[in-house]
């Protein structure tokens, strides 16, 4: 329910552009999905689910994929915490953003 409502504003809001941010700024670097259109989605969807410093950890991933990996399987909580709020906005993202 949390999450039709997150998309529904999106929706709502769709024609304001997104501002860069660094998950636009990473997915726009990392060329493997190099579409203004789906980056601004991207990060459309990380200014409503994840903190500025989420954001800039998050874009890390990008450059350097394993470090999801090392962050996913760490034993600290707040790589835990945030492991949790990465897969929010993954999964928003996803059906967001989605074509």
């Amino acid at each position: 329910m949390k999450k039709s409502l997150l998309v529904a504003a999106f929706v709502a809001l769709g024609a304001a552009p997104a501002l860069a941010g660094p998950i636009d700024s990473a997915c726009m670097k990392a060329g493997r999905a190099a579409d203004r259109a789906l980056c601004g989605c991207i990060q459309q969807v990380a200014n409503s689910t994840l903190s500025r410093g989420d954001q800039r950890k998050a874009a890390a991933f990008f450059k350097d994929p394993h470090k999801a990996q090392e962050v996913r399987q760490s034993s600290r909580r707040s790589d835990e915490a945030f492991w949790l709020r990465y897969k929010n906005f993954a999964a928003t993202a996803e059906a967001y953003c989605a074509r």
